[in-house]
């Protein structure tokens, strides 16, 4: 049986564990325990929609593409992007003005700087609101003719 050590301590739990880690892409959100982690994580993938599985990663000895990802619901094509707390978000192709687009909806990319290169993830828009003309990507969720989804009124 392993022993924990003191600075294995869950920030969340605060119980000891052997699996407390360094936790998101990141690594800015918190030191957690797998079973805290994974919580977390899916009840804010839950909230802000990213609830797409994960795109399959390309064997190498195989030289075939695997295309581009498709909504489950429609079929239509969507941009698979992993988010800074390792769940996928099924993304629009396409960046609107952000007034056209609900704030639960709103995504940006970002590129992060890894050990061998920079990768890039998606960020839910949330703290600053951007300008109402700033582009945004909106969750396909927003767009999908398979979704019931209610259009703020943008005459303004």
């Amino acid at each position: 049986m392993e022993v924990a050590s003191e600075r294995d301590v869950c920030q969340l739990c605060q119980g000891r564990d052997s699996t407390v880690a360094s936790r998101g892409s990141i690594n800015l959100i918190a030191e957690m325990c797998e079973g805290c982690w994974n919580r977390f994580a899916n009840d804010l993938a839950a909230v802000e929609g990213a609830t797409a599985p994960p795109s399959p990663v390309p064997d190498e000895d195989d030289y075939e593409t695997s295309g581009p990802s498709t909504c489950s619901k429609c079929g239509g094509r969507v941009r698979r992007m992993p988010t800074y707390y390792d769940r996928w978000v099924d993304l629009a192709t396409v960046e609107l003005p952000a007034k056209q687009v609900p704030e639960r909806y709103r995504w940006r990319l970002m590129k992060v700087p890894v050990a061998y290169a920079p990768i890039t993830i998606a960020v839910h828009i949330r703290v600053i609101d951007p300008l109402p003309s700033d582009p945004v990507i909106p969750a396909h969720a927003l767009l999908c003719p398979a979704e019931q989804v209610e259009m703020p009124d943008i005459r303004s």
